[in-house]
C-alpha cells in the first residue's frame, strides 16, 4: 500500500476532501474549484485537486438533482408537478399564458430561448429538454432569391 493511503481516516482528519452531504458544501467545494481553474499556470497538483473536486461535485450533483428522463415536455412537466407550479408560473420561461398552454399541450416546441430560460429556471443542463425531433438549427439556410426569380 502507498504511503499516502496508509492512513486514509488521518488523511481525512487533516481536512482532505471527502463526499459532499449539502449545498452549502457544495458551494465551498464549486468556489475551490474555480479558484483552481482559474490559475493561469497550474501544477500537476492543482489538475489532480481539478479532477478529485469534479468528481466529487458530479457525484453530489447526480444524486442530490437526478435528471428526469423522458421528451422534453415530460421533463417539463415533471419540474412542474416536482416544484408544484401552475401553467401560469411559466409565463415569464415561455411567453404569454396562450403559448404556455400551446407548448404544454405538445402543440409547440420549445424555442432556444425557453430552453435556456428553462434550464435556468430549474438548474439543469439545456440538454433536457432537446431531443431528437427538437434540435433546433443555430442558422437557417435561406437561399437568396436570385435576380431572374424576382424578375418573373
Amino acid at each position: 500500500m502507498s504511503k499516502t493511503l496508509a492512513d486514509p481516516a488521518e488523511m481525512v482528519r487533516r481536512g482532505a476532501p471527502r463526499l459532499i452531504r449539502s449545498d452549502q458544501e457544495l458551494a465551498e467545494y464549486t468556489r475551490a474549484l474555480f479558484s483552481l481553474t482559474a490559475k493561469p499556470k497550474p501544477t500537476a497538483a492543482d489538475q489532480e485537486a481539478v479532477n478529485l473536486l469534479t468528481l466529487l461535485i458530479e457525484h453530489y450533483e447526480t444524486v442530490r438533482y437526478p435528471v428526469p428522463k423522458g421528451s422534453p415536455l415530460e421533463v417539463l412537466r415533471q419540474f412542474v408537478e416536482r416544484d408544484g407550479l401552475s401553467q401560469g408560473m411559466l409565463t415569464p420561461q415561455l411567453g404569454c399564458k396562450a403559448v404556455v398552454s400551446v407548448i404544454m399541450r405538445g402543440q409547440r416546441q420549445f424555442t432556444r430561448s425557453h430552453i435556456a430560460r428553462l434550464s435556468k429556471r430549474f438548474k439543469v443542463s439545456p440538454a433536457v429538454f432537446f431531443d431528437e425531433t427538437s434540435a433546433i438549427p443555430e442558422r437557417r439556410n435561406m437561399k437568396k432569391k436570385s435576380t431572374r426569380a424576382k424578375a418573373r
